[in-house]
């Protein structure tokens, strides 16, 4: 008989390999519980010491049923694309937040998984792709999906925005995982949801670089403010800056904070520089700042804010 861990493919042992390899039913249940090896569902096990999160269960999932496919939440995060979603103690932001991860054709979802009515239809070929060794819908049907799903125009602009913009996401910089040719084209598609995903994709604005900063625009258009989105500004010393927003004719910026602010003593201190290095330029004659909290829980607070500051700077001219 083969030793246990030698069968185990990315940490991951399925019963049946073993089983294949001599292993007898009872011994081998046996011999994983004494040497430590974690149960991840019925018919696949994790290695000793191996963190058994989302993406370890995905893959022994996809393990034991080749044809399964990751869609919506779990989709979602392997392209790191950044969704939104209400929770009992305010909205969050994250990639693949707050949806569970999607089933292929013929399997259930996972748990708190939100699926669009009709998406379990049966995928295209060209609607699946290998992602970070998994099966996955690509970034454009995940972002359709998603979109098509949504509760609100909030949930669907920040994904969108997210599927269409270059940023970092979980400390990862990445280059836009969707064009918007072809994030159109799937919700051209006749689908429960597309008409309403069509207008919502319209509002989005591939400039945006964060959630919270989506949730922001789309804020201040609904009190008939209309900022540029992250136009590019240069200090008087020749440094390259884009503030969130800037209401040009006044020299108001505006600044969005999100959850990693100030997450080490070394970002706070680039942070700092880069607020005073804002200020310094000539198109910019006051900066303001709000957090992602801010944003989300108190945006009457926020545009107010923005209104009195363009007053203020308006009479000063």
């Amino acid at each position: 008989m083969y030793e246990l861990a030698i069968l185990a493919r990315g940490g991951v042992l399925l019963t049946v390999w073993a089983l294949a390899a001599g292993w007898p039913p009872g011994r081998l249940a046996a011999r994983l519980r004494r040497d430590g090896w974690q149960r991840i569902c019925r018919g696949a096990w994790a290695v000793p010491g191996k963190e058994t999160d989302w993406r370890v269960r995905e893959t022994a999932l996809q393990l034991l049923r080749p044809q399964r496919v990751c869609r919506h939440g779990t989709a979602a995060r392997l392209h790191r694309i950044e969704v939104l979603t209400v929770t009992g103690t305010g909205t969050e932001a994250g990639a693949g937040a707050g949806t569970g991860a999607g089933a292929g054709a013929g399997a259930g979802a996972e748990p708190g998984a939100r699926a669009a009515p009709g998406s379990r239809a049966s995928l295209l070929p060209e609607d699946v792709c290998l992602r970070r060794g998994l099966r996955v819908t690509t970034a454009a049907r995940t972002a359709a999906d998603l979109i098509r799903a949504c509760g609100s125009r909030e949930e669907a602009v920040v994904t969108a925005d997210s599927a269409l913009s270059r940023r970092v996401v979980e400390g990862v910089r990445r280059d836009p995982p969707v064009r918007y040719e072809e994030l159109a084209a799937q919700l051209s598609v006749r689908r429960p949801g597309a008409p309403r995903a069509r207008a919502w994709l319209r509002l989005a604005d591939p400039a945006a670089g964060s959630p919270a900063e989506t949730v922001a625009r789309l804020r201040m258009a609904d009190a008939s403010l209309f900022p540029e989105s992250q136009p590019p500004l240069r200090t008087p010393g020749g440094r390259s800056l884009r503030p969130d927003f800037l209401f040009r004719a006044a020299g108001l910026a505006v600044e969005v904070e999100g959850y990693a602010y100030h997450g080490t003593p070394r970002a706070h201190e680039r942070d700092v520089a880069r607020f005073n290095a804002l200020q310094s330029c000539p198109e910019v004659r006051r900066v303001l700042r709000f957090t992602a909290r801010e944003v989300f829980a108190r945006p009457d607070r926020m545009t107010a804010t923005v209104r009195s500051a363009l007053g203020e700077l308006g009479a000063a001219t």
